[in-house]
């Protein structure tokens, strides 16, 4: 096949959850929009593992500078991800989702918004919770939220913010793309959090700004008072975590259109309301992002398929009528440590590898 646009989409879809077809080809128009044939046949050739500029010249025979300053202009534009380290750049293919997708905050128009935007409710919102092993999961805001301590460092997002020693913090690409086609919510904008050399990446290409470990937990907890739930990439050391909604977010959207999205989001929690306790004030009804809650009898009752366990409507019930539960230990679920581990077992379910 010589179309290099189809050809990329197919190396697309070969990594994360994937970059399928469709009938009318609107992947390919968005790919048009962000690579260049030159673009689309270096990505085309890149490795998802960090390579310098040399490395990858030797390895395809092509000019050293020239390479390094077109793979350092791909990095800019968000199409291939870059790590700096003791003063050297080595960079990588990525997926569309995480990935492409995240880095074009800043290059969004409406036009390529409204394609992205066709495209999800076309092909790729139905793939993100088409594997066992999904890209992000929802986590309470902190332990303080679950009846039964302990909870695991990599499941309360105050002690993620800890353990990490570079963060950002970013707009978040899906509601600046629901703004850009007059779509969308009010929720905070500020709601995307970077650790590490993703962090480095978004602050060196003007996506973000880095913040202390304390700044974070403000943004944190003023993102979840709005209404938002936390969700970090599925791994025990992750690269980052995002404030969602249930309007914009296109994890929540799809998980949104599940008749389990429990199942789906691999959570360890679900929330329970005390019958005696409830007021039937219907402050949760309003804070849950998946319609997870009816009223019953002018009682708040959880529909624990529906449940992702985010605990917003923990903390803001006036009576202190809803805790989160942990799940019985066969149904506990131990994300993958490493991002590139996630990865994998996705390719696995795939059938990529």
């Amino acid at each position: 096949m010589n179309d290099v646009y189809e050809r990329l989409r197919q190396r697309l879809d070969d990594m994360g959850p994937g970059f399928p077809a469709t009938k009318n080809g609107i992947e390919i128009k968005i790919l048009k929009q962000l690579f260049t044939e030159v673009d689309a046949e270096m990505a085309l050739m890149m490795s998802p593992m960090l390579e310098t500029p040399d490395s990858i010249a030797a390895r395809l025979n092509l000019p050293p500078e020239e390479t390094a300053k077109h793979i350092e202009d791909m990095a800019r534009r968000g199409l291939v991800f870059r790590q700096k380290k003791d003063g050297v750049a080595r960079y990588a293919a990525v997926p569309y989702v995480v990935g492409i997708f995240e880095f074009q905050l800043n290059s969004l128009n409406e036009t390529l918004a409204r394609d992205m935007e066709e495209y999800y409710e076309a092909a790729l919102g139905k793939s993100f919770q088409a594997w066992s092993t999904p890209v992000m999961r929802t986590i309470p805001i902190n332990k303080e939220l679950v009846t039964e301590w302990p909870i695991a460092p990599y499941e309360d997002v105050m002690k993620i913010f800890d353990n990490r020693k570079k963060i950002a913090v970013a707009p978040c690409i899906c509601r600046t793309m629901a703004k850009k086609t007059g779509q969308g919510c009010d929720k905070p904008m500020e709601a995307c959090f970077l650790f590490g050399s993703h962090a480095s990446f978004y602050v060196d290409n003007g996506l973000g700004r880095y913040v202390t470990a304390e700044e974070a937990k403000e943004i944190a907890g003023k993102n979840e008072a709005a209404g938002l739930v936390m969700q970090p990439f599925n791994s025990q050391y992750t690269g980052g975590m995002c404030s969602c909604c249930g309007d914009c977010c296109g994890i929540l959207r799809s998980l949104k259109k599940q008749a389990n999205p429990a199942a789906a989001v691999k959570s360890n929690y679900y929330a329970q309301i005390d019958q005696d306790a409830c007021t039937g004030c219907e402050t949760c009804l309003d804070r849950c992002q998946m319609e997870a809650i009816d009223m019953v009898e002018e009682k708040a009752l959880v529909n624990l398929k529906r449940c992702i366990g985010c605990g917003l409507c923990v903390s803001t019930c006036p009576t202190d009528a809803v805790r989160l539960m942990k799940k019985p230990a066969d149904q506990q679920y131990l994300p993958p440590e490493t991002g590139m581990e996630t990865y994998m077992r996705i390719a696995q379910e795939r059938g990529k590898i």
